[in-house]
This record gives structure tokens, sequence and C-alpha cells, in this order.
């Protein structure tokens, strides 16, 4: 088989460009329209209904749990089914859950789209990328699932102002948003699930993109996977060590959501800081979605590096918030520089796990390592919501946020160097098991 299998020259056009751009269109559209976006519709559908924003929000916290509920299950499917099936299934939950809320006449109904959404949105952000990646691509592996995942910021800033635009129509044109976003999810993902996207590259009669540099004749075989069982790799410290890193890492991304809070909290010694809130905001998703990308090409060269890059930029950005916020520049630049290590949770993430276990069982052993991070989400909000609530909140927050920091590379540099004594086996990338 592996005569047949067909390589690119270096510079041509691969098949993976357009797996790439799949993975462009599933972050920017159904991820960013279900995640990124959900935030603006908070108040106006909590006051629509005249119930507490906490009694709405709750719909997202059931997404989150059920997010971790369905990774492990995803993660098996996705190893031994066509992922156009998967992908595309995950795509119509999330059209179908967000245009179901554009007809909800109650709070409780809410409460189950959240479970539909949770199931379809896990595979998505967690898993297609990273799996994809990883099956189409031998070199700037980092690169690609750094760019695309990018694209979950990207498009926030895209569908935020159109969505809060929706909202302002009228008084319940957050259904109109609901009911646009639900289309658009439909329409624009689908085909690339259904048309594009294809498990792996002998589906194509191809090789993946960059193992034919090392292919000398057409008779070499192709390269072989090689990697850690998931059965063996969940009895190690490293998988500790990788799952826990995943966690602390999703705790510390979740400080974000206070800088507006923090900036506010100087409305009166300090308002023209109080007033740039939203500006600090948009400076961290700037960095991170600039930082997605760097970080990616960075670990293509060096995982600890990109640990390095990553932790060290959120470590520079938190002093500077925390020890200089009378300073607007030097604020933003906290902010942007924080976007580094917000951007570890999707990135450094899935390749620390590729560079400890391998890539033969990938999907199956990160969706349990995204589990953890599914579940840090569900409670972190509420975490640090308590603890800016005491005395010198933002303080203690800011602390705790650089022993995440440490604790994280500190747990990856761990897990890498456990890693490399794992016994590893080989599989011919095309066999089936």
């Amino acid at each position: 088989m592996a005569q047949e299998l067909k390589s690119k020259k270096e510079g041509g056009f691969h098949y993976a460009f357009l797996i790439v751009a799949a993975g462009i269109v599933i972050t920017c559209v159904p991820c960013a329209l279900v995640l990124s976006c959900a935030g603006i519709y908070f108040t106006p559908v909590s006051n629509y209904f005249g119930v507490p924003k906490a009694t709405f929000t709750l719909y997202f916290s059931i997404l989150n749990i059920f997010m971790m509920l369905t990774l492990p299950f995803a993660g098996k499917l996705m190893s031994k089914v066509d992922l156009r099936v998967i992908l595309s299934v995950c795509v119509v939950l999330c059209g179908i859950g967000l245009i179901s809320m554009s007809f909800f006449n109650a709070i409780w109904e809410f409460y189950i789209a959240g479970v539909v959404l949770g199931i379809g949105i896990a595979p998505l952000i967690y898993l297609a990328v990273p799996t994809l990646i990883n099956a189409w691509c031998k070199k700037k592996v980092g690169f690609f699932i750094g760019l695309c995942m990018a694209f979950t910021g990207i498009g926030g800033v895209i569908f935020n102002p159109i969505g809060t635009a929706f909202i302002q129509a009228g008084p319940d044109g957050w259904r109109t948003g609901y009911l646009v976003f639900g289309i658009l999810t439909l329409v624009v993902t689908l085909p690339f699930t259904l048309f594009v996207v294809r498990s792996k590259p002998s589906d194509k009669g191809l090789l993946p993109y960059g193992a034919g540099e090392a292919v000398q004749s057409a008779d070499k075989p192709a390269a072989k996977e090689s990697g850690v069982p998931a059965n063996r790799a969940m009895k190690t410290s490293a998988f500790i060590a990788v799952a826990a890193f995943c966690g602390l890492i999703t705790i510390n991304q979740t400080v974000y959501q206070f800088m507006p809070s923090y900036c506010q909290s100087f409305s009166a010694s300090l308002p023209d800081i109080a007033a740039m809130s939203g500006v600090v905001a948009s400076s961290c998703m700037a960095g991170q979605a600039i930082g997605k990308v760097i970080l990616g090409a960075v670990n293509d060269k060096s995982i600890k590096g990109g640990m390095a890059f990553g932790i060290g930029g959120g470590i520079i950005g938190v002093v500077l918030m925390w020890f200089l916020p009378s300073q607007a520049i030097i604020l933003m630049v906290g902010a942007f520089l924080f976007g580094f290590v917000y951007a570890c949770t999707t990135v450094q993430t899935p390749l620390l796990t590729r560079a400890v276990f391998g890539s033969l069982d990938y999907t199956n052993i990160y969706s349990r390592v995204s589990m953890v991070g599914a579940l840090a989400s569900a409670f972190a909000a509420v975490f640090w919501g308590w603890i800016i609530d005491l005395p010198n909140g933002f303080s203690l927050m800011f602390a705790l946020s650089l022993v995440c920091m440490v604790a994280s590379f500190l747990l990856g540099t761990f897990a890498l160097a456990r890693g490399a004594k794992l016994e590893r086996v080989e599989e011919i990338p095309s066999s089936n098991k």
C-alpha cells in the first residue's frame, strides 16, 4: 500500500491545506458562535425573562459539564468512525441548538439546549483540529494547530458585533441573533465537514504533508506512527502531569474574564483606567489570537520552548497588570501578553500531549486530558469570582495566577521527561485497528 501513496513536492499544493481550511471554519464559526459569542446574550435574555443573570447563565455551566462528559466517548468514536460523520453530526447539533434557542419561552428550555450544545461543541473545540492536523501533517503541526485555534478569537471579533446589532434591533432581537447564528453554523460549516474533511491522508491516496520529504524512493514504506496506547498511557505519572497541566492552565485562562472588573475597581481612584475595561479585554483577545499562531510555530521547534514562551508571556503580563495598573499603555501590554498564556489552553495542551505520548492513540488520550480542562472551565469562573470578593481579592487573584503558571510549567517539564522514558509501539498509518 505504501508504494501507491502519493506525495507532493515541497512548496506545491497539498490536500492538507484544505484540511487546515476546514479547521479554520470549524473554529471560526460554530466554536466562536457557541462559545466566544455567548456573553452578548447574557444580559438581554436575562432581562427579557426577568430573571437574574446567574439563572440564565446556568445553561452555560450545563454546557461545560456535558462537554466534559462527552469527550471520552467522542475520543473513542473519532479514532474509529469516519470524521466526516462525527463532525457533521456535531455541527448539526450546534446549529439546531442555536436555532431552537431563538424560539424558547422558558428558561428551563435553555438548560436542555445547553446539553445539546455541550455534546455538539466538545469534539469541535477540543478534538477536531488537533486530530485532523496530527493525521494530515508531519511538519508545521504546531503552526497549523495554532493558526486554526486563533480563529476562535477572530470569530468572536467578527460575530460579536453582528450579534449585538441584531440584539439591539428590538426587545426580542436576541431571538434573531440566535436564529442567524444557527443558520450560519449549518450553512457555512457543513460543506466543509461533509465534503472536505477526510479522516486520514490515505483516504485520498496521499502521504501526510511533509512526510514525502523523508521518502527517498517510490518503494520505501510510508512513515510509521508511534506512541503509547491510551490504556497504558493513562496509568502513568506523565498522564497525570499532562492532565493537571490542562486543568491549571484552563483555570488560569479564566482570569481573563475578570480583567474588566479589575479595571473597574479603580473607578474612584483612576477613572480613566476604569473606562478602559473593554480595551484591556480586547488587548488580551488580540494577544491570544496572535499568540496561538506564534506559540504553534515555536512548538514546532521545541515543546519546552513553547511552554516557556506562552507561560513566560503570561507571567510578565500578570506582573505588569498587578504592579503598574495606573499606566494605561502598560496595562494594555500586560493584557496582551497574558493572551499568550491564554493561548496555551487550546494550543500548548494538545501539542504537549502529542509530544509526551506520540500520535498512535492521540485522540483517545487527548480526549481524557481535555475532560480535566472542561471540568476546570465549569467551576473556574465561580472560583475566581469568590476570590476577588475577598479583601485584596484582585491581588490574591494575580498571585494565584502566578502560582498556576509556574506549576503548569513544572508539570509540563516533568511530563516531557517522563514521556521520553515510555515504551512506544508503531503502526502503519493506513492500517485499521
